[in-house]
């Protein structure tokens, strides 16, 4: 084994990824119970574990170590329990209730009796402030220092821990938020200080005012993690750099994920989608759908043409953050996902989900609600004896107690309950799917259903079938996938500027030095962290002058040293128009609302060795499972073993230490030598 070792640490809701890959391409995984009230410990448990898989102590991995990728739920986990920092806003004056007027709509037009959101930040913590910039950037309004002063004073009474400072119209002039903050951070030492002009410099109040919240909301939580991270990283002996994977699927420094801590909400899910990416451009297809199952949830994104989708306006926990994200939709279906009766006395799985303690009943760990792990486990699936390659063993006995209490109350026995189960969760992964396809005008069938996270691999044949694909993918290293995938991504820094020009369009001069002054903006603030070759992507949001919502262009193909910037810009609009609504209208106005560019640092490939040719494996034993046509005996094998280019024909089960394959009657599978088993669905 090479001695230079990079390692990817996904935390997931049942246990933490780590998965490391030395410069010759060796590839070791390693898994521990994740630890909710304080992830690092989980972290640390996995690198021992890793260690011990290496055959080295801790000290000695750490010190070989040059570079960990580490992707965190923190700050999502901070929104949807509702256990960030205690915060306060600071508003312009007559303006503090943007963030719970939102958008004058509700999520349910129809529901006349659902509650308003609850806001981030109590009313009496919003406190408006004497200042009023124009929409043209001119001062309306000069800041007042008493006013300021008052806040002050008010924000030190209430033992604030973050203020989010959102004035209207920072995005054409951040001065008066800067003044605010300096004064704020003078005052009040050690609170946490969020500047909209800082987080997202753009047009639409609500929008900024709600990602700056969410950045102060959950930046004290999110900054003492990372602090702990890094000290308990370092007491074990690691003293280099520490990257966070970010919502857009790019890694940056733990400083700065700190600082835009709002960036991190996504930061586990980005890591599968930086996988799939890899994985494209490896071979495996260049139009992918992901379909990462792991114990808690199933996230589910597509990669199309070899590049992954973006999007902005992302709600977490019920708070909409407009920075710019993979676009992933998740589901509360996983591998822990509960299955109970529901209102109308029928079968539902999830979202409830057991997590990591008790986790399922068939942990041991006191769990007694029937879990979809428990189904597969009573089914005949898993190996109750080789969990985890047999460092946990599984209980039998109780996964089909547990599975047997919901059985009596649907009249049915327990093998059918089980099956229903099984069935039930693949059709919700499946309708999953639809929503991250479908309903984004995209045909799926032409697609590889790409299965990955510790339970994908007993679902995915289920899933593409419901969905009409004729094939599959399960890489070897399916259960630590999003953390392998963290060491695929890039360092990546994001600015954008909103600009709204009479007749829609800026002058070609000032579209020029609007884009340039933005990416030396971006390598500069790149250059912080990073000394290789700078990358820059430039794009748009884009929109008819009669529209309100804007969709992002793409301006890879623009001459920005030739002639009739503004036209070209036009065009580029008009084809990404009627790429994604099959129409656009040429004799419209087109109105440029935010550029935008992106500063990538190239960090070295991580991609693993090829496999070296073997002899053909043969099945290790035989095991009677449960299938839609009844009982059956099936061969199975060694996911490890299987030879590059060994093919295998369904019923049958592929197994290693940390995930399992279902092959159904009609599937063809293969073994690919870059690292997949491919699955032909018949």
């Amino acid at each position: 084994m090479s001695t230079t070792l990079r390692i990817g640490i996904d935390v997931g809701g049942t246990f933490t990824d780590v998965v490391c890959i030395a410069a010759d391409g060796t590839e070791t995984l390693a898994k521990a119970s994740s630890t909710p009230h304080d992830q690092s410990e989980g972290v640390v448990n996995g690198l021992r574990n890793l260690a011990i898989a290496l055959g080295l102590d801790l000290a000695t991995l750490l010190a070989r170590c040059e570079r960990i990728v580490h992707g965190t739920t923190v700050a999502t986990n901070a929104l949807l329990e509702r256990k960030g920092s205690r915060l306060a806003m600071l508003t312009t004056a007559g303006h503090r209730d943007v963030i719970e007027m939102r958008e004058g709509l509700k999520p349910e037009r129809y529901d006349l009796r659902l509650p308003a959101p609850e806001p981030l930040v109590p009313r009496r913590l919003r406190l408006g402030v004497k200042e009023r910039l124009r929409a043209d950037g001119g001062v309306a309004v000069a800041l007042d220092q008493a006013s300021l002063d008052a806040a002050i004073a008010a924000l030190r009474a209430e033992e604030v821990e973050s203020v989010a400072i959102c004035f209207l119209h920072s995005w054409r002039d951040g001065a008066h938020e800067r003044a605010a903050g300096a004064a704020v951070a003078a005052a009040l030492p050690g609170v946490f200080v969020t500047l909209s002009s800082d987080v997202l410099p753009q047009i639409k109040e609500f929008e900024r005012f709600s990602t700056t919240a969410v950045n102060a909301y959950v930046g004290p939580v999110v900054s003492r993690y990372l602090g702990r991270l890094r000290g308990r990283l370092g007491e074990a002996g690691y003293g280099g750099p520490v990257f966070v994977i970010l919502s857009h699927g790019g890694v940056a420094p733990v400083e700065e994920a700190a600082r835009l801590a709002v960036g991190t909400a996504l930061s586990g899910p980005a890591g599968g989608v930086a996988a799939a990416v890899a994985l494209a451009r490896a071979g495996l297809g260049q139009d992918l759908v992901t379909f990462d199952m792991g114990g808690t949830s199933t996230d589910i994104a597509m990669v199309a043409g070899g590049e992954a989708a973006l999007g902005r306006g992302r709600v977490v926990g019920g708070e909409r953050i407009a920075l710019e994200s993979l676009d992933i939709v998740t589901l509360g279906a996983g591998g822990g996902s509960i299955a109970h009766l529901g209102s109308g006395g029928t079968m539902q799985v999830g979202p409830q989900s057991a997590g990591a303690v008790p986790g399922p009943a068939a942990y041991g760990l006191g769990g007694t609600q029937p879990a979809v792990t428990d189904a597969n486990l009573v089914l005949g699936y898993l190996d109750a004896g080789n969990f985890l390659g047999g460092a946990r063993k599984l209980d039998l006995a109780a996964a089909q107690a547990a599975v047997a209490g919901l059985a009596a109350k649907l009249g049915i026995d327990v093998q059918a309950c089980a099956m229903g189960i099984h069935r039930l969760v693949n059709a919700r992964m499946a309708d999953g799917v639809r929503v991250a396809t479908v309903r984004r005008g995209v045909d799926p069938r032409d697609f590889t259903l790409l299965a990955f996270g510790g339970a994908a691999g007993l679902h995915a044949s289920a899933v593409a079938r419901e969905l009409g694909l004729k094939r599959a993918a399960v890489p070897l290293f399916a259960a630590g996938l999003s953390a392998w995938g963290m060491l695929q991504s890039d360092l990546r820094y994001e600015m954008a500027r909103s600009t709204l020009e009479a007749g829609g369009m800026p002058a070609d001069a000032s579209i020029a030095a609007l884009y340039d002054q933005l990416e030396a903006d971006a390598r500069a603030r790149m250059g912080q962290w990073y000394q290789g070759e700078i990358a820059v992507q430039r794009s748009a949001d884009m929109r008819y002058g009669e529209q309100v919502f804007e969709i992002a262009v793409p301006l890879d193909g623009i001459d920005w040293q030739g002639p009739a910037l503004a036209e070209q810009l036009r065009t580029a609009f008009h084809a990404r128009h009627r790429a994604l609504f099959t129409y656009d209208l040429p004799e419209e106005e087109v109105v440029l609302v935010t550029a935008r560019a992106a500063a990538i640092g190239r960090l070295p490939a991580t991609l693993g060795a090829q496999r070296a040719a073997g002899a053909t494996a043969t099945p290790l034993t035989t095991r009677r499972i449960r299938l839609e046509a009844g009982e059956t005996e099936v061969p199975v094998f060694g996911f490890e073993a299987l030879a590059p280019g060994q093919a295998l024909r369904g019923p049958a089960i592929v197994e290693s230490a940390t995930t399992t394959v279902l092959l159904l009657p009609g599937d063809t599978a293969r073994m690919d030598g870059r690292g997949w088993l491919e699955i032909l669905v018949d």
